[in-house]
């Protein structure tokens, strides 16, 4: 599925909170509504069996409460997208990534044959109700997956962040059963479009300590036997330990310089603006180079609004822009925006580590299009989610954040410099509503008795949620006002 991913390590960020974030993007010329559940330990369950892929699979007793945002109709299963489970642990299922034939002849994706009934593997329907609810760190994440795909199998190319209140890991499959996974910088940040990312692996540490690699067992083999690696080296080198997976495994087609590459150039342009020269055409700071790093330092430690403001692009400040009327028609329509059409949803993993494990964890979930939306706060440490993140369905309905928000977007896009005004001031009041929000309701639990936070925490979700219920529905109306007044069929004189 196509999305956009951003990473930021503990030492990246405004807090010290590791930061997962993913769009969660619909297919060109479809919409999947999207709902948040959380899941509890009686409603897990213990056989599952795949839509897509026709697997089934017997899971482990004793699964943990998670919190997910799955597919509000579930006719292609579950897509449980990202989530965070009593552990605090967070997952984001997932990126869909590239490949190229070599890999893909040497490890065939596991696909279902309907001919014979031989089912495929798992994928991104799958994998969070799979692993989240049997998880206590991020390691263990990556652990698990690995073992499920080096069993089962997957039928797509994907990657997929786990985080815990240290650490984030990155896994990225390989083929349709190895894969490779690495530990972001706690200093850095990662971005990742639809396209295989990890741009150094060290074999050595993942067969031995694993402090920042790990891998299926046998990918040095893999390597070797299928001559993957295009590290050039001279006739006497060793066997080789640190090489490129993107090389070896990625790819560098026209396709990744329209659709892939120029998402990381934007969100390392905005997070690092005097590290390069972005606007030169220069080789590694240019929109269509293969060579941006798959994580990097930033100037500044970042926020959960650079988060949203990143993940949000559409190239502002640049010809590549389609609002904007700075560069030529070809130019405003050259590159596939962050920001689009077909957002389903964002959320934003937030594990806070100076804080008690009772309200340690944050979910921040926006639905739409991002470029005129906002985020809604929600600590995960509870029973249900609020109902306006909850009550989406297929009927459009403003009672659902989703559909006012899928709403808004749509008439907001046509007349983008009439309404971003509104926009801007509503989503700087939201925002700053649900950072208000969080910290009272932070304080109140950092001194509430442990059995009462649960409940006190449930209670600060649904106040956060229907004041920006409020504000959100409000901005509908201005919008529309302001569209309707735009409207072709129009005529100046009136009877007044």
């Amino acid at each position: 599925m196509p999305c956009t991913t951003l990473l930021v390590g503990r030492r990246a960020s405004a807090d010290g909170s590791p930061l997962v974030a993913r769009n969660e993007d619909s297919t060109d010329g479809t919409f999947d509504p999207k709902r948040v559940v959380v899941v509890q330990p009686a409603e897990q369950p213990r056989t599952y069996t795949s839509v897509i892929g026709k697997r089934t699979i017997a899971l482990p007793e004793e699964p943990l409460r998670y919190t997910a945002i799955p597919d509000a109709l579930g006719v292609n299963g579950v897509w449980a997208s990202a989530g965070i489970n009593a552990a605090n642990v967070a997952m984001s299922a997932t990126e869909t990534i590239t490949s190229n034939p070599r890999v893909l002849g040497a490890d065939p994706l596991v696909e279902h044959d309907p001919a014979t009934g031989a089912p495929g593997g798992f994928g991104e329907e799958d994998f969070v109700t799979l692993v989240l609810p049997y998880i206590r760190s991020a390691r263990e994440g990556v652990e698990r997956l690995g073992a499920l795909l080096g069993e089962h199998g997957t039928y797509e190319m994907n990657g997929i962040a786990f985080s815990d209140e240290q650490d984030i890991w990155w896994l990225e499959t390989v083929g349709g059963h190895h894969w490779i996974a690495r530990r972001v910088p706690e200093d850095h940040y990662v971005t990742m479009p639809n396209q295989l990312g990890i741009d150094s692996f060290d074999l050595d540490d993942a067969e031995g300590p694993g402090h920042d690699h790990l891998a299926s067992p046998d990918l040095r083999e893999f390597l070797t036997t299928h001559h993957l690696d295009l590290t050039q080296r001279d006739v006497d080198d060793a066997a080789p330990s640190v090489f490129n997976p993107r090389e070896a495994f990625g790819s560098h087609t026209e396709h990744d310089h329209v659709y892939n590459t120029p998402r990381a150039w934007s969100m390392q342009r905005t997070l690092n603006p005097t590290s390069e020269d972005w606007d030169a055409g220069l080789p590694g700071a240019s929109p269509d180079s293969d060579d941006l790093p798959w994580s990097r330092r930033p100037e500044r430690v970042l926020t959960i609004e650079d988060v949203k403001d990143v993940l949000s692009s559409h190239y502002q400040g640049t010809v590549f822009d389609p609002y904007s009327a700075r560069g030529t028609a070809a130019e405003r329509t050259a590159f596939r925006p962050i920001g689009i059409n077909r957002h389903n949803a964002l959320a934003i993993l937030q594990i806070r580590p100076d804080l008690p494990p009772s309200h340690r964890a944050l979910q921040w979930v926006a639905y739409a299009s991002l470029p005129f939306t906002t985020l809604i706060p929600m600590f995960t440490n509870v029973e249900e989610a609020p109902a306006y993140l909850t009550t989406t369905t297929g009927t459009v309905s403003t009672d659902s954040f989703y559909w006012t928000s899928r709403m808004i977007a749509a008439l907001a896009d046509a007349h983008h410099a009439e309404t971003l005004p509104a926009i801007e001031r509503y989503q700087q009041r939201t925002l700053a509503l649900g950072h208000a929000a969080v910290h009272a309701a932070t304080t109140a639990a950092s001194s509430a008795d442990g059995a009462a936070v649960p409940g006190l925490l449930a209670e600060a979700n649904t106040a956060i949620a229907e004041q920006i219920r409020t504000a959100t529905d409000a901005l509908l109306g201005d919008v529309l006002a302001t569209a309707s007044n735009h409207m072709t069929n129009r005529f100046s004189r009136s009877d007044g």
